[in-house]
């Protein structure tokens, strides 16, 4: 569990709840039904409109890269590269293969098992990174649904208000309850503002930034299957790929996007 996601989540209801309590509101005023329904029910289906029901199908799997830590640590990843790479100078590419297929990583394996396949290099690094601008692709689209949604809530939360404001103008026989209606009315901006500012949008940046990581990650493999295919000295793999350490997650990819646009 990724707790910042958590904290940062709570956290933030919380400073908009004890705000508003601190400045004298009532908690049971915050919590309107109707404007949950039009805000929280007319985000959700504009955004099911916006997208296939196989991505939709997508949603918990983007929640859970929100919500969870890596599994695997640059570092560690660092050992077991060098370790194999050890084994491979010392008995040959083919020693590797029973300890690939024990891999839990599916990126590291494939490649792995095309290395003891004999696979040409550079056509080791094409499939890979094929891979790669799949996963790449996935998590951008994940992102994306929430952006959507994002975007949406706001809008919401104006027509729940406009639809409460009609229900209010259209009982101007009674003057005292004016007051109450217009702030329930505008509970319904309230709810669709926070909730893009608080949870979808958020969401979103997480996403993206969990998938810059897990992207470098991948490219930390990626050189290092091509540097322990090749045969070089475990130590300078080491140093090689501890260099993606001092990268920004996305900068060595960008650099590699760029590279190729300056060939084309």
């Amino acid at each position: 569990m990724d707790l910042a996601t958590v904290i940062g989540l709570i956290a933030g209801i919380c400073a908009l709840f004890f705000g508003f309590i601190w400045e004298g509101g009532h908690a049971a005023s915050l919590f309107e039904k109707t404007a949950l329904l039009i805000v929280f029910g007319g985000t959700f289906a504009a955004t099911a409109v916006s997208f296939p029901l196989s991505k939709l199908k997508r949603i918990p799997d983007a929640l859970r890269h929100a919500f969870r830590k890596a599994d695997i640590e640059p570092l560690a990843m660092i050992d077991r590269i060098v370790d194999m790479a050890t084994v491979a100078r010392r008995e040959g590419v083919l020693a590797l293969e029973n300890e690939a297929n024990a891999l839990e990583e599916p990126f590291l394996k494939n490649g792995l098992l095309m290395v003891v396949d004999g696979t040409d290099p550079e056509l080791t690094r094409q499939i890979l990174e094929l891979e790669m601008d799949a996963v790449e692709r996935e998590r951008e689209q994940q992102a994306k649904i929430f952006e959507t949604a994002g975007g949406f809530a706001p809008t919401m939360g104006i027509i729940g208000t406009v639809m409460g404001l009609i229900h209010v103008l259209s009982n101007l026989a009674d003057p005292g309850s004016l007051g109450p209606s217009i702030a329930v009315a505008f509970t319904a901006t309230l709810y669709g503002v926070a909730s893009a500012n608080l949870i979808y949008l958020p969401l979103a940046s997480k996403i993206k930034t969990n998938a810059q990581e897990r992207i470098q990650l991948l490219e930390l493999m990626l050189e290092g299957i091509l540097a322990l295919q090749a045969g070089e000295n475990p130590q300078l793999i080491r140093k090689k790929l501890n260099s993606f350490m001092l990268l920004e997650p996305g900068e060595q990819r960008t650099k590699k996007v760029d590279a190729n646009a300056a060939q084309e």
